[in-house]
């Protein structure tokens, strides 16, 4: 992996610690829901972390979205440099967290937490998505109401497309506009395929999940006690996981 330089073009910050920032940066085409090493020399050391592209893959920009993390070396930097600034990106994106590990199937399931909805943003806003699922839900669970960003954007998206859902959900506070509790909470009493009006069933469904390790492993967890099996190129199942941390 090499360096090349990335300019920060635009930040927007949606709360006091959630923020989104643009860049632009020459980088060979990657897929959607792929991931950029950036980086930053703070003190003379090079500080570097993994962001997902939020953007679709055919943007001249790429976007971020962050959470500024009180202590962090590179989050709290760049919350703060001037727009303008020289950043470093890696030459090529990485990651497997992509369509092309999931197989077709009537339903896709995207379960995420905080800023791990990214990924999915991308995924979504890149066509092919429509061609391999009838039916796609986006999960989102957050602490508070006002941290659900992107939904002019979530509006965009389900326009022309009359069967895509996004639920949110709230952990401490009721929510305004889907659920109340945690993922795993909701998908084990039943509520969250009530609102979907979709069985999760192995048969009909693909489920990526994307978020904090303790939700993905349970989430994980409760459904291959239902059947389903993780994704392998060697083996397709319909469990697609993917820790965000």
């Amino acid at each position: 992996m090499e360096w090349i330089d990335a300019t920060l073009i635009s930040r927007k910050f949606w709360t006091k610690t959630l923020f989104s920032i643009e860049v632009e940066a020459e980088i060979p085409r990657y897929k959607a829901g792929q991931f950029a090493q950036l980086g930053m020399y703070v003190d003379g050391e090079l500080i570097k972390r993994a962001y997902s592209f939020v953007n679709a893959p055919h943007s001249s920009c790429h976007e971020f979205y962050l959470v500024n993390v009180v202590g962090g070396q590179l989050s709290p930097q760049l919350a703060e440099i001037p727009i303008g600034s020289l950043l470093m990106m890696a030459d090529h994106a990485g990651g497997f967290f992509t369509l092309d590990e999931v197989p077709s199937s009537e339903h896709l399931l995207m379960l995420s937490t905080g800023t791990a909805v990214g990924p999915f943003l991308s995924i979504l806003r890149d066509g092919s998505v429509w061609q391999k699922f009838s039916r796609v839900t986006l999960v989102q669970g957050v602490r508070y109401n006002q941290d659900i960003n992107y939904q002019s954007l979530l509006d965009e998206i389900s326009g022309p497309h009359p069967y895509f859902q996004f639920i949110p959900l709230v952990t401490r506070e009721e929510s305004q506009s889907g659920i109340a509790g945690r993922i795993p909470n909701v998908i084990e009493a039943g509520l969250l395929e009530r609102m979907i009006g979709v069985e999760l069933h192995p048969k009909r469904c693909q489920v990526m999940i994307c978020g904090n390790p303790e939700m993905v492993k349970e989430t994980r967890d409760m459904l291959k006690a239902r059947g389903f099996i993780r994704n392998l190129r060697r083996k397709p199942g319909q469990l697609t996981v993917e820790n965000y941390w």
